[in-house]
């Protein structure tokens, strides 16, 4: 049988909610490329790529199937972006997570070399900036941004009084963040 072309995320979607399965062929050879090479590129191996991207692949078909995805984005943005997720939860599990976290894809659906270099740029500043900031604030912003951790979890770790001292803390250090990072950017 042939391969069908599906013409836009629309007939993916539905190829899946009829249980096509050349539509889930198609979405893992369209996608899961870009997920290999973005986890090989942050401490992965290709059997992780394959793990992490057979867990996405399953919550997108289970959110389709249950008629419960709200897609207001390219099915490839929101593959990575689940991937991607998935894969900072694992770093984290291992303890290797990194600053310097290599984010090829960026959500950018057309890729301009120009664009691409200046968020480069933008990445390795915010990185340097990070490691400038010190503690706590450098841990206070990793736990509430990349760890998702509740401000009352926050003021708990942290010894804080309250929460409402707590997201004060929280806006200094942003402040601070984009003071170094501004600071390092028009240097550069």
């Amino acid at each position: 049988m042939p391969e069908l072309r599906f013409q836009s995320d629309e007939e993916l979607i539905s190829g899946i909610v009829n249980d096509n399965e050349e539509a889930l062929k198609v979405l893992y050879k369209e996608h899961y490329y870009s997920i290999l090479h973005f986890i090989k590129l942050n401490n992965g191996s290709e059997d992780d790529a394959k793990d992490v991207f057979q867990e996405a692949l399953i919550i997108f078909y289970e959110k389709i199937k249950d008629g419960n995805l709200e897609l207001n984005c390219a099915i490839k943005t929101f593959v990575y972006s689940v991937c991607r997720r998935i894969w900072l939860k694992k770093l984290n599990e291992r303890k290797k997570f990194s600053d310097k976290l290599i984010d090829p894809e960026a959500f950018v659906e057309d890729y301009d070399v120009g664009l691409a270099d200046e968020n480069e740029k933008k990445f390795s500043i915010m990185s340097d900036s990070m490691s400038q900031m010190g503690e706590p604030c450098k841990t206070l912003i990793e736990d509430f941004y990349v760890h998702k951790m509740s401000m009352s979890e926050i003021t708990e770790k942290f010894g804080y009084t309250n929460s409402d001292n707590a997201k004060t803390q929280k806006y200094k250090c942003l402040m601070r963040l984009k003071k170094i990072f501004f600071n390092t950017y028009t240097e550069r």
